[in-house]
Formats: structure tokens, C-alpha cells, sequence
């Protein structure tokens, strides 16, 4: 069989367990586009009370921080794979529950505060899973093409979930839209389950001068070596959570450039999640209709998915660089919102805000997947996460009261102002404009009038700031 060429955009499909985590992703993201916007209106409609609306949303992002970090910690110590097949499969009953209290006329908030906590319990353990099993399913020069096709993928299933759940919301009502995602769920268990990668060696222990010794001993005798423990048994010889929690949090916090753009994401996530939970439900109400607000996240989505396309063929050399100036666009659908304009240049706002977006999206993961040990980088996404998501539920839950005192315009505004600020702290940071990507021989790529590229340290520089994940 020839070589793979890897220069071919889609060279990362030849691999099986990235065609499977891919459609895996895919299939539950199609249930997922579909699923705010039915819970939305399903909530509107029980109540039409914006502050129970922050309170549902709210209580699934909560749960989902809380338990993110235990969640990076199991997917370190237990196949990838099996841990999101169990994630997918817990979800998708879950789901399925708030479906049937909402088909059957019996739901109430509380009740659905309970099951969205549930569910994103379930989900904090497939987020670190899914994200550190990626760069295992391909060759690591596939890498960020990879992450291009795998993001693209999973948004265009958005697309077509966003407009389904439109399409079913002002059709059929929220509870079916609801069911859909949970069959999303469980068909994703099944596509997971078939990933198969190969076990990443666990790391050596520090040596001793006895150990030493008794290397040189063993040169002549190959055949006898012991061999090398496999991940689980190495797993039982760990210290404990506490410790590789600590861990993890040393691989975080030692790169300035990390912290930082965590940091700044934790207030734009928040601006940009209170903008399309909460207040775009709102204003879509009041003005063009629910059908439509279905069409402007499609578009957001479908701006994300030609970012992708210019993603697997644009490859800068100071990649985080470009995908953290690509943020700012992210004003784009707060601004629409906040000045009323029509509901055409809303959807050509979002599209470009999901095309900026996901320039970003594929930057972090590559850079990531690139700079941290792999044995630890689902505690590293684990600490991303929680730093980008602990925000939201606040946010979810405090936008509708802050809508009343300060009005829905004044607030949109606002929100687009967290965004623009978000985006200038971590284009301040040194290590985010000079970080470069490193060729498959472990070198940095040269820069284009043949200079050597910048170094890749494992530590920033001092006085910076850091960021996180979209997604």
C-alpha cells in the first residue's frame, strides 16, 4: 500500500478511528443543534419567563464545569473511547426523559433543571475524552488538518440540526426536536464504540541510579526484560485524583499563553452563550420569528464550517496568532442583535462570526495537541474547559435579570464589549503572537523569508496572559 500523502486535505479519513470518532462527534453534534433552540421555546412556552429559561440552560452548564475536571482525570486513566460510549449512552436517556415530560404535558422547571444538570454531568466526562482522543486517531503531521475536517463535520451536522429544530419547534413542537437528540446520543455510543487507537506508552518513572544500574545489567538480556506496564497498570500505581489533578494543573499553569486565552474565553464564552440562550430566543420572539432564529445559528454554522475548508488549506506559521485575532469578528451577532437589523444581515452576521470563530477553534486544539504531553492533555482540556465554561451558567442565569434593569439593547452591547476586550488581552500576550507550528520532525517551521522559527517554549513568558475552548 503507498504512503498516505499527507498533504492531501483529506488524508486524515484513511484512518478508520478518526472516520468513526468523526461521525461520532457528527451524529451527536446533529442532535445537539437541534436541542437548544427546542429547549428554548420548550421553556417559553411552559413559562415564556427568561429567568427560568437562564435557570435551565444555567443548571446544565453548571454541573457540566463542576465535573469537568474528574472528567479529564478518567479520561486519562480509562480508555477514551469507553468513556464517551457510557457519556453517550447515560445522555441520550436523559434526554429522552425530558423529552417524554415535555411531550406529555407533565414537565415543570424544576424538573428540567434536575435533568439538564443530569446531562451535563454526563457530558463533562466525554468533552476531555473526545478532545484528547483526536490526535491519537492520526499521524501527528495530520493533525491539524484533522481537527479542520473534525470540526467541520460536527458543524455541518449543526447546520442542518440548527435548521431541523427550527423546522420541528414550529412544526411538530420542542418535545420531538428533544428526541432527536437523545437518538443522537445513543447512535453516537454505538460509532464510538467502534474507534479503535493504539495505547500511548505510559510515562517512564524518574530514574534512580539503581535503576541505572540495573538497565546496564540487562543490555545483553533482551529476551527477559520485563515489559513495559501497559496504561492500566500503571493507572492502579498512581498516586491518586488529588495528585493527578495537581498534575494536570502543572501542565496548565506552567504555559503563560494557556492561562491566559482560558482566562479571556471564560468572559467571551459567557458574552457569546447569554447572547444565543437567552436574548436570542428573546429578541427572535418579538420580532422575526422562531423559524428564523433557527436559520441565523444555521448560518453562524455554516460560516463555521468554509472557516474549516480555509482552515485544512491555510496554514500560517503563527497559527494561534491569526485564530486569536479572528475572535474579535465574534461582535458580530451581539451587534446585529443589539441594532435590529434585519433578519438577512443577522444571518450574514452570524456566518461570519462562525467562520472567525472556528479559525480559532482549530489554532487551540493544534497548538494544544502539539505543546502538551499526551498522557495529560485531557487534564489539560479538563482545566481549559472548566476555565472557559465556569462563566456561562452565571452568565445564563444573570442575563435575563440584567435585560430587565438595563434593557435587551443596552445589554447586547455589552456583551459585544466583553467580546472586543477578551480579544485584545490575549493578543497581548507575547507567546500567543509568536507560538509557531512545529513540523512533524519536532522542529518549528521557518518562517516565510527563511529564518528560523520562533522557539516553542514549555514555559511563557513572564507578565502575559492565556485562553480556552470553544465547543
Amino acid at each position: 500500500m503507498p504512503p498516505a500523502d499527507h498533504r492531501s486535505a483529506l488524508a486524515p479519513l484513511r484512518h478508520p478511528a478518526f472516520r468513526f470518532l468523526a461521525a461520532g462527534r457528527g451524529v451527536s453534534t446533529l442532535g445537539n443543534g437541534v436541542a437548544p433552540i427546542a429547549l428554548a421555546f420548550a421553556v417559553l412556552d411552559l413559562t415564556g419567563s427568561l429567568n427560568d429559561l437562564g435557570l435551565v440552560v444555567g443548571a446544565r452548564t453548571l454541573f457540566n464545569v463542576i465535573f469537568l475536571l474528574f472528567g479529564g482525570v478518567i479520561a486519562d486513566r480509562l480508555p477514551r473511547h469507553l468513556v464517551m460510549v457510557g457519556s453517550g449512552v447515560l445522555s441520550g436517556c436523559s434526554q429522552a426523559v425530558v423529552a417524554t415530560l415535555v411531550l406529555s404535558h407533565s414537565a415543570s422547571i424544576p424538573a428540567l433543571m434536575v435533568l439538564s444538570a443530569a446531562n451535563g454531568t454526563f457530558a463533562a466526562f466525554a468533552l476531555p475524552a473526545s478532545s484528547a482522543l483526536m490526535p491519537q486517531t492520526v499521524p501527528e503531521e495530520l493533525r491539524q488538518s484533522a481537527n479542520a475536517l473534525n470540526r467541520m463535520i460536527g458543524n455541518t451536522t449543526q447546520i442542518l440540526g440548527a435548521s431541523l429544530g427550527g423546522v420541528l419547534v414550529a412544526t411538530v413542537g420542542s418535545g420531538w426536536g428533544l428526541a432527536a437528540d437523545s437518538a443522537s446520543f445513543l447512535l453516537s455510543a454505538l460509532l464510538f464504540l467502534r474507534v479503535r487507537v493504539p495505547i500511548a506508552p505510559a510515562p517512564a518513572p524518574a530514574s534512580t541510579d539503581a535503576d541505572v544500574q540495573d538497565a546496564d545489567a540487562s543490555t545483553d538480556t533482551e529476551d527477559t526484560a520485563t515489559p513495559s506496564p501497559t496504561p492500566q497498570a500503571a493507572a492502579g500505581k498512581r498516586a491518586g485524583l488529588i495528585s493527578e489533578l495537581r498534575e494536570g494543573w502543572q501542565e496548565f499553569a506552567s504555559r503563560t499563553w494557556v492561562w491566559v486565552v482560558v482566562v479571556a474565553f471564560g468572559f467571551i464564552n459567557a458574552a457569546l452563550a447569554g447572547c444565543a440562550s437567552v436574548l436570542g430566543p428573546a429578541v427572535a420572539d418579538a420580532t422575526f420569528g422562531r423559524s428564523w432564529w433557527g436559520g441565523v445559528l444555521a448560518a453562524e454554522t455554516a460560516g463555521a464550517v468554509l472557516g474549516g475548508l480555509v482552515a485544512l488549506r491555510w496554514r500560517p506559521q503563527r497559527l494561534l496568532l491569526v485564530g486569536v485575532a479572528c475572535v474579535g469578528a465574534g461582535v458580530a451577532l451581539p451587534l446585529g442583535l443589539a441594532l435590529h437589523i434585519q433578519v438577512y444581515v443577522l444571518a450574514a452576521a452570524g456566518f461570519l462570526c462562525g467562520m472567525c470563530l472556528e479559525q480559532f477553534g482549530v489554532a487551540w486544539e493544534t497548538s494544544l495537541q502539539q505543546e502538551v504531553p499526551g498522557d495529560r492533555l485531557a487534564r489539560v482540556y479538563s482545566y481549559d474547559m472548566v476555565g472557559s465554561f465556569v462563566a456561562i451558567p452565571v452568565a445564563q442565569v444573570a442575563i435575563g435579570p440584567l435585560a430587565s434593569a438595563f434593557g435587551v439593547r443596552d445589554t447586547l452591547l455589552g456583551a459585544a464589549v466583553v467580546i472586543l476586550l477578551g480579544t485584545l488581552a490575549m493578543l497581548a500576550v507575547r507567546d500567543v503572537r509568536t507560538l509557531r507550528v512545529r513540523r512533524a520532525d519536532g522542529a518549528p517551521d521557518r518562517a516565510p523569508d527563511g529564518a528560523p522559527g520562533g522557539p516553542l517554549p514549555d514555559t511563557a513568558a513572564g507578565g502575559e496572559l492565556p485562553d480556552p475552548v470553544t465547543g
